[in-house]
C-alpha cells in the first residue's frame, strides 16, 4: 500500500496547478480522487474481510431492517440513518459477506465524492494526500466496511465543509449551496448531535458573515437530516428533552469529563474502551496522535502566511468542535468516535507535508524528503498492524458468539425464542432470538414479561465469568458454554424443578 500511495502522489504532482476559484478555466484532475478510492475499497476488503461478524453496535442498526432476526433494543442516542443506509441489502439478505461488501464499495464511493467537494480549494496533490491519509487510519479501514454512523459522518463533514468554502468563494454556485446542504444532512441523519457539534464554527462564520443562503444550506441540512430522529423522540421517548436526557445518561452524564488519557489506550485496536483501564499502547502507536494537531497548526500558519486563512480555518476549527465532546465531556472512549475530527485534519496537515518536501532549498530538501518518507512509512507500518491485530481479535470475538448460538440450539432454545443477561443482544442476533434486559442502558422488559414470554418460548439467561444468574432464574437447569452459564427455561408445560 505504501508503494502505490506514492506512485499515486508522484503522479498527481505532474499535474498540478494552482489551487482557488478562478485559478484555472479547466476543472481540476479528479482521476486520482477515484484511483484513491478503489485501492481504498480494495484494501477493506483484503484486511478487515467480509467474513468478519456483526458487531453489537452493528446489530442493533442492522436488526431495525432485517425480516430474518427480531430487531434489538435501539436506545436514545442511536439514529436510523444506519439502518436505512444497510436496507438495501440487509433487508432481504442475510449474507454478512454481501453487505461488508456492498459498504465498502459505497464507503469508497463517499470518499471520492467528499474530495470532490474540495476541488479547486487545494491543490489535487493536497487532497490526494488528504485522503490517503485518512483513509490510511486503522480506524477507517476498519469501519468503512462496517454498519456504523462514524465513518459517515466524517465524510458529511468533509462534504459540508467543502461545500461551505466553494460556496463562499463563488456565491453564484447553488451547487455549492446544495453540497452544503446534502454533508449537513448526512451528519444529521447518522448523528444529530455530532452533526450540530461539526457544524458550530460552518454556522458562526455564516451568522457572522451575513452569508445568509450558506447558512440556510447548513440549518436546513441540519433540519432535514435530524427531522426523523426529533419526531422519533416524541412518539417514543416523551419529547426532544426527554431524548437528549436519556441519552446523556446512556452516555454516563455529558459533562465536565476527560476523555484524552482513554482516547490514547484505545489507539490499540479496542473498540470501546469502557471502562478505560489498562495501560497505554507503546508510544510508537500514539505518536501520530501527538504530531497531527502540530501539523495541521503548521498548515494554518502556512495558510496565513499565504494569505489563504479561511480556507484551512474552518476545516480546522470544524475539527476542533468535533472532537470536543468525545474528549472532554465524556468519561469513556472508542477510536471512532474521533473520525470527524482526523478526515477535517487531514486537509491542513497534508498542506503542511507538502510544504516540508517543497519548501526547503539545497540540502535541506533531501533531507526532509527523507525523514517524511520515514514518518509515512513508519506510520502506515503502525497503522497496518494494529488493524491486522483489531481484525482478528473481532473475528475470534464474534466467532464465539456464533458458537454460543450454536450451542444454545443444541439445548432446544431456538427461533422464536429470547436471551436475557451477559452480552444478550449479540447472542441473542446469532441465535436467531429476540433479547431482553431488566435494567441497564439496554432495559426494555420486565421480570414477569419475561416469565410470560417462557410459558410461550423457549428462554435462556445468560451468566458472564464472575456473575450472578438472575433471580428468576435461579431454579433453571444450567448449562456451561464456554466461559457462560446458560440457564434455559423449562419447556412450557413442565416444572422448574
Amino acid at each position: 500500500m505504501t508503494d502505490g500511495a506514492g506512485a499515486l502522489l508522484a503522479a498527481t504532482r505532474g499535474r498540478e496547478q494552482r489551487s482557488g476559484p478562478g485559478a484555472s478555466r479547466h476543472a481540476p484532475d479528479t482521476r486520482p480522487f477515484a484511483v484513491l478510492a478503489a485501492v481504498f475499497t480494495l484494501t477493506q476488503l483484503a484486511l478487515v474481510r467480509p467474513v468478519l461478524g456483526l458487531g453489537w453496535d452493528e446489530i442493533v442498526y442492522t436488526s431495525q431492517v432485517t425480516s430474518h432476526h427480531p430487531a434489538a433494543f435501539f436506545s436514545a442516542p442511536r439514529s436510523r440513518g444506519v439502518s436505512l443506509l444497510v436496507a438495501p441489502v440487509a433487508s432481504w439478505s442475510e449474507s454478512t459477506v454481501l453487505l461488508r461488501v456492498y459498504l465498502a464499495l459505497l464507503s469508497g464511493l463517499a470518499l471520492h465524492l467528499a474530495l470532490r467537494a474540495w476541488r479547486g480549494l487545494f491543490p489535487t496533490r493536497v487532497l490526494v494526500t488528504a485522503g490517503a491519509f485518512f483513509a490510511s487510519l486503522w480506524v477507517t479501514l476498519f469501519y468503512g466496511p462496517q454498519a456504523m454512523p462514524n465513518y459517515w459522518v466524517a465524510i458529511g463533514a468533509l462534504i459540508a465543509a467543502g461545500g461551505f468554502l466553494r460556496h463562499r468563494a463563488d456565491p453564484s454556485s447553488r451547487g455549492a449551496l446544495w453540497t452544503v446542504a446534502g454533508g449537513a444532512a448526512l451528519m444529521a441523519w447518522m448523528r444529530p448531535t455530532d452533526a450540530v457539534w461539526v457544524t458550530l464554527p460552518l454556522l458562526a462564520l455564516a451568522l457572522a458573515g451575513r452569508h445568509w443562503r450558506s447558512l440556510l444550506a447548513v440549518a436546513g441540512g441540519l433540519a432535514a437530516g435530524g427531522a426523523e430522529w426529533v419526531i422519533e423522540a416524541y412518539t417514543a421517548f416523551g419529547g426532544l428533552g426527554e431524548r437528549l436526557a436519556e441519552a446523556s445518561r446512556i452516555q454516563g452524564g455529558l459533562g465536565g469529563h476527560i476523555a484524552l488519557d482513554d482516547q490514547l489506550r484505545s489507539l490499540g485496536g479496542r473498540a470501546l474502551c469502557r471502562p478505560c483501564t489498562g495501560s497505554m499502547p507503546h508510544p510508537v502507536i500514539t505518536l501520530w496522535w501527538f504530531v497531527l494537531p502540530l501539523l495541521a497548526v503548521l498548515g494554518l500558519v502556512l495558510a496565513v502566511r499565504a494569505r489563504r486563512t479561511v480556507r484551512t480555518l474552518v476545516p480546522l476549527a470544524c475539527a476542533t468542535t468535533a472532537a470536543v465532546p468525545y474528549l472532554f465531556m465524556i468519561e469513556y472512549a472508542a477510536p471512532r468516535f474521533l473520525q470527524p475530527a482526523y478526515a477535517l485534519l487531514a486537509i491542513p496537515v497534508a498542506d503542511a507535508l507538502w510544504h516540508l518536501v517543497t519548501a526547503p532549498r539545497g540540502p535541506w530538501l533531501r533531507t526532509a524528503r527523507v525523514l517524511v518518507a520515514l514518518a509515512v512509512a513508519g506510520h502506515l507500518t503502525v497503522q497496518l498492524t494494529v488493524l491486522v491485530h483489531t481484525v482478528e481479535r473481532n473475528l475470534d470475538s464474534r466467532r464465539d458468539w456464533a458458537r454460543t448460538a450454536d450451542e444454545l440450539h443444541r439445548l432446544g432454545v431456538r427461533p422464536p425464542c429470547l436471551i436475557t443477561g451477559h452480552e444478550a443482544i449479540p447472542i441473542g442476533y446469532y441465535a436467531g432470538c429476540s433479547s431482553g434486559a431488566t435494567s441497564g442502558n439496554n432495559e426494555n422488559t420486565t421480570v414477569a414479561a419475561i416469565l410470560r414470554t417462557a410459558a410461550r418460548v423457549p428462554v435462556a439467561a445468560l451468566t458472564g465469568p464472575g456473575g450472578s444468574p438472575p433471580g428468576y432464574a435461579r431454579s433453571w437447569p444450567a448449562h456451561r458454554v464456554g466461559d457462560l452459564e446458560v440457564r434455559v427455561a423449562p419447556a412450557p408445560g413442565r416444572d422448574a424443578g
